[in-house]
């Protein structure tokens, strides 16, 4: 039955969903990849389709900007229909020098100036971390296709247009990746709900450099990702 974000019906979502946050991206990604494509639902206009991918089926929904939004998503597509498997693919702003603009980052876990981990753990630190299976997967995919990706740590920031701060000094000191809005969300309803959680970022911005690709850049620049996650199976 529809949930308060989501109209779809029992069955209409695969166990494996693609997350991207925009819903037009997701529209995107149906269409270009997926094999006779549905749309399942269209809440606030936060498109979800269904389709196959060699004869797997596969959904695609988007997720919208922020943790709280993609936490909402997550945990409708779990609780309520059945899904088993989200994977996360967006875009993020690089730190470290080594990182360049088209990049693939695989989000192998995330930390955040967020309180909402700390909520599902009494106050206390949870780990917000991938599904091992599913980075394992990603990683070799990633290896045996020759990709220029980069695994380890990321920073889920609840504020896009933050105040000045020597927060990213820190950060890139400690080995942090990149920046972004919803991974540790994502990897703490996984967490909850005992499903597997994956995120596959592409640097579209660095943050330290103040290098940015353009919207069409983005566009063609993001089919790399939406294969590498599709062709993971963990």
């Amino acid at each position: 039955m529809p949930t308060p974000h989501i109209s779809a019906q029992p069955g209409d979502f695969a166990e494996r969903v693609l997350m991207p946050g925009d819903p037009l991206r997701a529209k995107f990604i149906a269409e270009r990849f997926l094999e006779r494509p549905r749309q399942v639902t269209a809440v606030r206009n936060m498109l979800g389709f269904t389709g196959e991918f060699r004869g797997k089926p596969v959904s695609v929904l988007g997720h919208g900007m922020g943790i709280p939004s993609v936490s909402i998503y997550a945990t409708e597509l779990v609780k309520f229909y059945g899904v088993r498997s989200l994977v996360r693919v967006g875009s993020c702003g690089a730190l470290r020098p080594d990182i360049a603009l088209r990049d693939v980052i695989i989000a192998q876990a995330a930390g955040t100036d967020s309180n909402v981990n700390r909520t599902r753990c009494h106050g206390y630190d949870l780990p917000a971390v991938a599904d091992f299976d599913l980075l394992r997967a990603c990683v070799d995919v990633a290896r045996a296709r020759a990709l220029r990706v980069h695994v380890g740590t990321v920073w889920s920031s609840d504020l896009f247009y933050a105040p000045p701060s020597p927060l990213f000094d820190r950060l890139e000191s400690l080995g942090v990746l990149a920046v972004e809005m919803e991974v540790a969300g994502l990897y703490g309803v996984a967490a909850e709900y005992h499903c597997r959680a994956l995120a596959i970022l592409t640097v579209s911005d660095h943050l330290r450099r103040e290098e940015a690709l353009s919207s069409d850049e983005r566009e063609r620049s993001f089919e790399t990702m939406v294969e590498l996650a599709l062709a993971t199976e963990g």
